[in-house]
């Protein structure tokens, strides 16, 4: 499957997921999980979408071994994060026991994109 249409398939999920705690906030009127909501379709759906336009429009042939360690670095350390966050926000785990934990989903999904723009300027696809 290429990267393209593996981005949009986790953009989609994250919409869902996104949105199901939008609703489950709305309807329980507890809106506890706003940065956790917030995050999952920011970081995960729309990021996920903007990469799935990236590969789509301007990388052809990306290195597979680089495009592969983006997409999962990318999808983990998203994952780790919502599940980080709606825990914490939950009230389920401390945040000095899931800060650390945070911090470093973080720097994965940072690292990520640092990725994406190595990936964009080796392909040339900002060249006039």
């Amino acid at each position: 499957m290429s990267f393209d249409r593996k981005y949009l398939i986790c953009a989609l999920g994250y919409v869902v997921l996104g949105m199901g705690v939008g609703v489950y906030m709305g309807a329980s009127g507890n809106h506890g999980q706003l940065i956790a909501h917030a995050h999952i379709l920011l970081v995960g759906f729309v990021v996920s979408f903007i990469y799935a336009i990236i590969h789509k429009l301007w990388l052809e042939r990306p290195g597979k071994a680089i495009a592969q360690t983006q997409f999962v670095l990318h999808q983990v350390a998203a994952v780790v994060m919502f599940t980080g966050l709606l825990l914490l926000y939950g009230r389920v785990v401390a945040e000095t026991t899931i800060g650390p934990i945070l911090g470093a989903s973080s720097i994965g999904v940072l690292a990520a994109a640092v990725l994406m723009i190595y990936m964009v300027l080796k392909s040339g696809a900002l060249k006039s």
